[in-house]
């Protein structure tokens, strides 16, 4: 049988409005968006590359300001590629595309927000197949009902997350929890694991030519190659089907047919700068960071330096004494930048032990204090998660700038590290250093931190130990003792 078209060959342009920075975790060699403006997207669209990632980080913020994000994104988009609604993919633009909405794996997230305005914005598609399974991080979907390591996924930590809990792992079941009942679950489609089968393909492609309408379409996924055919039949009908696609990022792998990424986990562990230890910012509270941060910190090598969540609330509720109180709107850069000052001396207080254990030939971590705190209102809790975040950034970026690599856990401390603290419109993935771990390198012009080697680490992935599995990648003598 003739090898199938790759994507680059066949002129696809795959294009991922990320929810959180660790959405990019399979694959490599793709440029990165931290920002949308006619250049960057312009010279984005023109990489060779079939992946083009765009960060949106709609995870760390509040529904109506998400919507905002994904209109603007979308809108930039459109501008570029030369199409207004409902034109056939790639008809005014520098080759043909599909959109893909990555989502959480864990099923945390803004769905169906997020693709009901891509669907507003550069609509109307055909279908909307919904793909969460994650192999490499043990999260698969067997008879439309998703599982983590094999146990349904709504008795995990992640489905009584405040903001995006659920009480089901029958995903039907969920579109219709998640939509409010506007998507009813007898309305969902599906293609089981038989529909995957090699055998399958011809009959996998009539499925989704006969699809109409828009609806929902849950996939199973247990192994690589069901991706695999899942891909092959999207690239046979995209030329006649409009789909978009909510997905993790397995699947994304499998749509771009990347090649092995050229440099294994040793090497790419090997493009830390210089001999100096590096540094490991930890955000994320869900309990399995909980479990990775204690593991890594009873490694002498590590020096660890908590953040007070309890001072930084503090100093935010000074600054809002009740709420609608300010002059200003609570997620606003007035804001960020009044509470940045506020911030200030605590600043300097967490700065000067870290980058005194790292002339010590310590590795420095800067976490923040564990568990999950009660605020006023959903608009208190999203300022604190940015406040930390922004106070976590503008750490790090103090750092001596001889810091041999960085290692960020959690999607808004990473997002927040990138965009805001490093300043940076766009970079380029590199490959995992483990599975579903993501390294990228900052430019070589960058001015502080040339071409410095940043791993971002989801808050819901790996085991008790991956943390200090990845800190050894990196560190291969054990730090500087």
């Amino acid at each position: 049988m003739a090898p199938w078209p790759s994507p680059a060959s066949a002129g696809l342009k795959i294009i991922v409005l990320d929810d959180d920075p660790t959405g990019s975790q399979s694959v490599h060699g793709c440029p990165l968006l931290l920002r949308w403006d006619p250049a960057t997207l312009t010279q984005a669209l023109n990489d060779p590359s079939p992946l083009l990632f765009l960060l949106s980080d709609t995870r760390s913020l509040e529904p109506r300001q998400a919507a905002r994000r994904v209109d603007d994104i979308c809108r930039a988009l459109r501008a570029v590629l030369g199409e207004a609604p409902g034109d056939a993919p790639g008809s005014g633009g520098p080759g043909s595309w599909l959109m893909v909405s990555r989502g959480d794996s864990t099923l945390r997230g803004h769905f169906p927000l997020e693709i009901d305005r891509i669907a507003a914005e550069l609509g109307p598609f055909d279908a909307t197949l919904l793909v969460p399974a994650f192999l490499e991080g043990g999260r698969t979907t067997v008879e439309g009902v998703h599982l983590l390591h094999g146990e349904p996924v709504h008795r995990s930590a992640f489905a009584a997350d405040a903001r995006f809990g659920y009480p089901t792992s029958h995903l039907p079941a969920w579109v219709e929890h998640k939509s409010g009942g506007q998507r009813r679950a007898e309305a969902v489609q599906r293609i089981t694991l038989a529909e995957l089968e090699p055998e399958g393909h011809q009959a996998l492609v009539e499925r989704l030519l006969a699809l109409r309408g828009n609806p929902v379409v849950v996939v199973d996924a247990q192994r690589p190659g069901q991706l695999e055919a899942l891909a092959r039949a999207i690239r046979v009908v995209l030329p006649l089907r409009r789909l978009l696609v909510q997905s993790a990022a397995s699947l994304l792998q499998a749509l771009a047919a990347l090649p092995p990424q050229p440099l294994p986990p040793a090497g790419l562990a090997r493009l830390r700068r210089g001999t100096a230890p590096g540094a490991v910012l930890v955000g994320s509270h869900v309990p399995l960071s909980d479990q990775q941060l204690q593991h890594l910190l009873a490694e002498p090598a590590c020096a660890g330096v908590e953040l007070p969540v309890d001072r930084v609330l503090e100093a935010l509720r000074q600054l809002r004494p009740a709420p609608g109180s300010l002059p200003f709107p609570l997620a606003s850069a007035e804001m960020e930048s009044v509470a940045a000052e506020a911030l200030q001396p605590l600043q300097a207080e967490l700065l000067e032990p870290l980058r005194r254990a790292w002339s010590a030939g310590r590795t420095p971590v800067l976490f923040t204090s564990r568990g999950e705190r009660s605020c006023r209102d959903i608009q208190e809790r999203q300022q604190l998660s940015l406040a930390l975040a922004g106070l976590m950034a503008r750490i790090a970026v103090r750092l001596p700038p001889e810091l041999a690599y960085l290692i960020s856990k959690g999607g808004t401390t990473s997002q927040t590290l990138l965009r805001d603290g490093l300043a940076l419109a766009a970079v380029r993935l590199e490959g995992q250093l483990l599975p579903g771990l993501s390294l990228l390198r900052l430019p070589a012009d960058h001015p502080r931190f040339p071409q410095l080697p940043l791993l971002t680490f989801p808050g819901n992935l790996g085991a008790a130990d991956t943390l200090h599995q990845a800190w050894r990648l990196m560190e291969p003598e054990g730090g500087r003792l």
